[in-house]
């Protein structure tokens, strides 16, 4: 290998976390009109139970193809912390939440996701983060909230309080998931959390069926596939790949731009039209992400 390859190869790498930090980003951005469609003929509870369960399916064949061991004891409280935020709590709140909230709305409530994840992280962690740091989440939260009581005409709706157990849950899910990709690979730490909530997405499958009506349309069914096969795995496989590759600060940068794009796709495929507040609100929260990642870089 000569001195100018060896040059090369470390900016081509670097190139390649970055696409597939992308390309995640930009697949997350689809989950919220994909839940409205799954909406259109499954029940929450249906969709949700059976997200889980298609997800864990194939999070089994990859598992099984790649002879993966199971995982040592000491790693199955935070992987059960990913079951519980990342694969039941976050998409079955959402979800519960789109039935009467629009798809432009919940995005931006759910766009301080990074934020509250970086303060879970923190907590976790046991890491002491500057002032700055800690006034520009508070920043972002206010917006946040501000934006919510604006929209509801005077206080948090129903599906406002789904949304923010959602940021909760997910952001705990999100922490846990980030703590044990130092020690398991990434996919394996969601193929894991998925599989181990199949317990309770089966459950919840059996019992909302007979109790949800359910009607298989095509948009149905394309908007459940894509929240089992992309939201809840391969998003995350894309995701964790890139961050490994790029390191956690610089791909965080690059999902900045995931309500963003959530509001384009509520527009184009849903035809929703957000309020002037919605992206203001957007680019503010942006903007406070933006501060907390560089002070903890």
């Amino acid at each position: 290998m000569t001195a100018q390859d060896s040059a090369i190869r470390p900016s081509t790498i670097a190139v390649g976390g970055t696409a597939l930090s992308a390309l995640a980003v930009l697949s997350f951005s689809f989950s919220f009109p994909a839940t409205v469609w799954a909406l259109d003929g499954f029940g929450p509870w249906t969709a949700t139970g059976l997200r889980g369960v298609l997800a864990a399916a194939v999070a089994a064949v990859c598992l099984t193809a790649r002879r993966v061991p199971v995982p040592a004891r000491r790693h199955w409280p935070g992987l059960l912390a990913v079951a519980g935020g990342c694969v039941v709590g976050f998409p079955l709140l959402t979800t519960l939440a789109l039935r009467t909230s629009s798809t432009a709305h919940s995005a931006v409530v759910i766009g301080i996701l990074p934020l509250a994840t970086a303060v879970f992280s923190a907590v976790r962690s046991g890491a002491r983060p500057s002032r700055t740091f800690w006034c520009a989440a508070l920043v972002g939260a206010v917006a946040v909230l501000g934006f919510t009581v604006q929209q509801s005409h005077g206080g948090p709706s129903l599906a406002d309080l789904y949304l923010f157990g959602a940021l909760l849950v997910c952001a705990a899910g999100y922490a846990e998931g980030g703590r044990l990709a130092r020690e398991l690979p990434g996919w394996q730490v969601i193929a894991w959390g998925v599989l181990a909530a199949l317990p309770v997405t089966v459950l919840t499958t059996l019992l909302a069926l007979p109790a949800e009506p359910v009607h298989l349309t095509a948009q149905a069914l394309s908007g459940l596939a894509y929240l089992a096969v992309v939201s809840q795995f391969g998003g995350f496989v894309l995701w964790y790949r890139g961050m490994a590759v790029i390191g956690v600060p610089k791909a965080s940068q690059l999902q900045l731009a995931q309500p963003l794009l959530t509001l384009v796709w509520a527009a184009l495929v849903l035809g929703e039209q957000p309020s002037t507040a919605a992206p203001v609100t957007a680019l503010a929260v942006l903007g406070c992400i933006a501060v907390t990642q560089r002070t903890r870089g």
